[in-house]
């Protein structure tokens, strides 16, 4: 694909429109972004290949003593719900539920968050520091441009703690949004990666800097640092997208989510599209 078009010119896809200002997004030698030739490609690939590479994978973490074998960071959304589902209904994993609460929850995320509880899963529910998390959303803001940075991380960093303390060995988070939407290709034919590229690509390369300039102690980082690197070595975590294993649909997601999850859809569509049952969980 071509250099990364943020470098050049401003130019728009050839096919979708995108904008070659989004992070880390590549163009072909026809103008296209990098998530139409994902688009593309995802009409010829073999998914029953991708099928086998995911139960070859549950079947190694898979544990038959009650313990939990697989982690699933969600928030009573669509897309969490209906991993989670899957996993445990369709493949017969014991998957934990994660929840890192963001500084603005919604009452409709708050309520489909209980009904995803009450339909049958284990959950923990995390509540960092919210005076850290406020100042590490400004200090983001000033660093990074991001006015939620601070809980951008702690869905990173809270998520592997939580994974390391209950001796979880895999994750599944829903879609790959760098290759589905456009952005880093390097996990099109990879779908295990680490904290190094959640540090490199998810965090942009701020983590550290942005924990340094808010002047937080140790204790008030808790859940906002990566364990070290001797723990992670010790747990070996591997982590991965639903979305390289199954083809990618958020609709279907949220029927699924709506029959068997109890996911209530907004009465008025989402800003800027006419879809109303995304992004309903934090202002």
């Amino acid at each position: 694909m071509g250099v990364n078009a943020i470098l050049g010119e401003i130019k728009w896809c050839a096919n979708c429109l995108t904008m070659s200002t989004r992070p880390r997004i590549t163009f072909d030698a026809r103008g296209w972004c990098n998530a139409c030739i994902w688009t593309e490609k995802k009409k010829t690939l073999d998914w029953d290949l991708r099928q086998r590479e995911l139960e070859v994978l549950l079947n190694k973490h898979r544990r038959n003593n009650g313990e939990f074998d697989c982690l699933v960071p969600c928030s009573g959304g669509k897309d969490g719900s209906y991993v989670a589902y899957n996993l445990k209904h369709k493949y017969g994993m014991n998957p934990l539920c994660v929840t890192v609460t963001p500084a603005l929850t919604l009452p409709l995320g708050d309520q489909n968050l209980r009904a995803f509880v009450e339909s049958g899963y284990n959950h923990i529910s995390i509540n960092p520091d919210h005076e850290a998390m406020r100042i590490l959303n400004k200090s983001g803001f000033i660093e990074m441009g991001f006015p939620y940075y601070g809980w951008l991380i702690s869905i990173h960093t809270a998520v592997i703690r939580t994974a390391t303390a209950f001796n979880i060995g895999l994750i599944f988070y829903g879609e790959d949004g760098e290759v589905e939407y456009g952005g880093s290709s390097e996990t099109v034919k990879n779908p295990i990666y680490d904290v190094h590229y959640q540090k490199k690509v998810y965090l942009e390369g701020g983590y550290e800097k942005v924990l340094s300039a808010s002047g937080l102690s140790a204790s008030q980082l808790h859940f906002f640092r990566f364990p070290d690197d001797m723990e992670l070595n010790k747990h070996q975590l591997l982590l991965t997208h639903w979305s390289y294993f199954e083809n990618w649909d958020p609709y279907r997601n949220y029927l699924i989510a709506k029959e068997h999850c109890g996911l209530q859809e907004a009465e008025d569509s989402n800003a800027g599209t006419f879809t109303n049952f995304s992004q309903n969980d934090q202002a």
